[in-house]
């Protein structure tokens, strides 16, 4: 893996891939830290670099979308045009010194703008991507975000706050949440029952999605040299 922040400018190697962690800042309930999405983005992108060979990993975009949080403490967002700004800028930058740009996103409220962003990117013919990490489970704060925790940074569950938060259906809550925030779904800030988490189950999902994100890098690059094979 290379450490991107201290290579220096002729060093990055050419048609090079760069990972780019997107996270937020925001309550994650009363037992996990605000950096909780940036941390898990974090370490998808340097487990994928691990497994590849010319792969950077930028520093984490540590603040996304997240206004329906914000009647916690410590939630610090950015909005959805700003992010997607931030994302297209990149992008556009980043294709003059890599091959494939790949925006690995671990926080839900950021999907819209990354979407956005990204087909803006596509039809200006810009190589660059935007990914969910596919950790399938509870919504927010739940068990899934509080086993993987348990299992990256065990120090920073603060396991004897854990309660059960609202358990309705994503269909149910998450339009209610979107329209009047977090607070008019969640007393505590949580969906899901993060008693029942444990850094067990946190290991095999970030496993899991390890392997994903190292099959998708794969498959962006086989279609990224495709493209230019069609294109010379």
């Amino acid at each position: 893996m290379s450490k991107f922040w201290e290579t220096a400018s002729p060093e990055v190697r050419s048609q090079a891939v760069l990972l780019i962690p997107v996270g937020s800042t925001e309550q994650h309930g009363p037992h996990l830290p605000l950096t909780t999405d940036t941390n898990i983005a974090l370490e998808l992108c340097e487990r994928a670099a691990a497994s590849l060979e010319n792969v950077y990993v930028s520093s984490p975009m540590p603040f996304g979308a997240s206004g329906e949080h914000q009647d916690f403490p410590g939630t610090l967002s950015i909005g959805t045009e700003t992010l997607y700004l931030v994302i297209l800028e990149l992008g556009r930058s980043a294709q003059h010194s890599f091959g494939l740009t790949i925006f690995v996103n671990a926080h839900g409220g950021n999907v819209e703008a990354m979407n956005a962003a990204s087909a803006r990117l596509s039809h200006e013919k810009h190589p660059a991507v935007t990914w969910n990490a596919p950790l399938m489970g509870d919504l927010h704060a739940g068990q899934t975000e509080t086993s993987i925790m348990m299992h990256l940074a065990p120090e920073q569950v603060r396991a004897h706050l854990l309660a059960t938060g609202n358990m309705q259906p994503p269909h149910e809550v998450l339009p209610v949440m979107f329209e009047h925030g977090m607070s008019a779904v969640s007393e505590n800030g949580v969906l899901g029952d993060p008693t029942k988490a444990s850094a067990a189950q946190g290991k095999a999902l970030l496993d899991a999605a390890g392997v994903a994100l190292v099959l998708f890098i794969k498959a962006q690059e086989l279609e990224s040299q495709f493209k230019i094979a069609l294109s010379s």
